[in-house]
């Protein structure tokens, strides 16, 4: 009986299994699936720039428009040559080509067609490839690698395609408990609601008007404002356990009776605090270094609005954001399956008389221990 092969390196398997793995990836990434959109104009914290997935080039510049505080001009006073120029201000990132692969080994250790090889190679990179993603935007928002020890890059790195992490300017750092710095941080200075409301408090009243400081966005949600906290699962235990009565009961009262609950940004959350929709992952950078001796565990939740991340892609030439490539090696005995992405991340900054502000991102640092220990 004749049967169809589709053959290593055949153009309608690499078609398919780029598409395949797009999609694989956009679920299985945590970022993705819940607060990443599409333009400057997304409701969500982090936005991707889909400029150069059809244009050449490999930088992406945005633009921060000031508002206005010129002083209005009284009654017929001339207002020629008074008026207020409009101030710019630019960040921009730029994208490089990532890979990696899986060499599916010899004929006689296969013992599996081809396409079973495809299905597994898809799926095990599918997931590699969200992990990646994830963490390179932890670390970006952060400004820091942290010293988590499951991450894929070493604890040297500094960024991928010449865009540096960018440390909270003073303005969008807060610290737990009585903490004011780094160097105060005790084991006692945990997350805590008071430390969100501080965060959300400062969120509101920091920045716009005449302060030449921008002004941290919300995320719009069925026309209500709201900002996401992503806190590491150790801090999530610290908040769970805090003695106040009742702060964890109406952390899930408050998300259950909330308008737009069914957003992505909700899905799979804590719940929510004074507008803050609380999310936990392992992923948040954690430091060992806080304290006057430099001995307190720390982790750096992130308190997010609008922009507080832009992402680019640039297509491979396919119209897809990954590519799939396959090659024989050995003389024939060898399948190897690479995969690649042409990407960038950046937290979103903007140099504003001479000092560097975040946009969109306040970071919350609090003592950060494993309870098991």
């Amino acid at each position: 009986m004749a049967k169809t092969i589709v053959g290593v390196g055949d153009p309608k398997a690499i078609k398919k299994f780029s598409a395949f793995l797009a999609v694989d990836v956009g679920r299985k990434s945590y970022f993705n699936k819940k607060f990443m959109g599409v333009g400057e104009e997304a409701q969500t914290p982090l936005q991707t720039l889909p400029h150069l997935e059809k244009d050449a080039g490999d930088q992406i510049s945005y633009d921060l428009v000031m508002q206005l505080k010129m002083k209005p001009i009284q009654g017929d006073q001339n207002l020629r040559g008074n008026e207020e120029d409009l101030k710019f201000y630019t960040d921009g990132l730029y994208i490089d080509q990532l890979r990696g692969g899986v060499n599916t080994g010899g004929k006689m250790s296969r013992k599996r067609t081809i396409h079973d090889m495809r299905k597994i190679a898809r799926v095990r990179q599918s997931e590699w490839w969200a992990r990646l993603f994830d963490e390179t935007l932890f670390m970006y928002l952060s400004g820091a690698r942290g010293i988590n020890a499951d991450f894929i890059e070493g604890s040297d790195f500094t960024g991928y395609a010449g865009n540096a992490f960018v440390a909270p300017d003073a303005l969008h750092i807060l610290y737990g408990g009585q903490a004011t710095s780094k160097n105060t941080v005790t084991a006692a200075d945990k997350l805590s609601l008071i430390t969100i409301d501080k965060a959300k408090s400062r969120a509101e009243t920091m920045g716009g008007g005449t302060s030449g400081v921008p002004e941290i966005q919300p995320c719009e949600i069925d026309g209500e404002p709201h900002f996401v906290l992503v806190m590491h699962p150790w801090q999530e235990y610290d908040l769970r356990n805090d003695t106040s009565s009742g702060q964890w009961l109406d952390i899930q009262k408050a998300a259950a009776g909330a308008e737009g609950r069914s957003s992505p940004m909700f899905r799979g959350g804590l719940g929510m605090h004074n507008n803050v929709i609380l999310h936990s992952h392992k992923g948040v950078v954690r430091f060992s270094d806080y304290g006057g001796g430099s001995n307190v565990s720390a982790g750096r939740a992130l308190f997010l609005g609008r922009q507080a991340g832009v992402v680019a892609f640039g297509s491979p030439g396919t119209g897809l954001r990954f590519d799939w490539h396959e090659e024989m090696e050995d003389r024939g005995n060898q399948i190897v399956i690479t995969t690649s992405s042409i990407f960038g991340v950046k937290k979103t900054a903007f140099t504003i008389n001479g000092t560097s502000r975040d946009f969109g991102v306040i970071a919350v640092d609090t003592a950060c221990k494993d309870p098991t220990t």
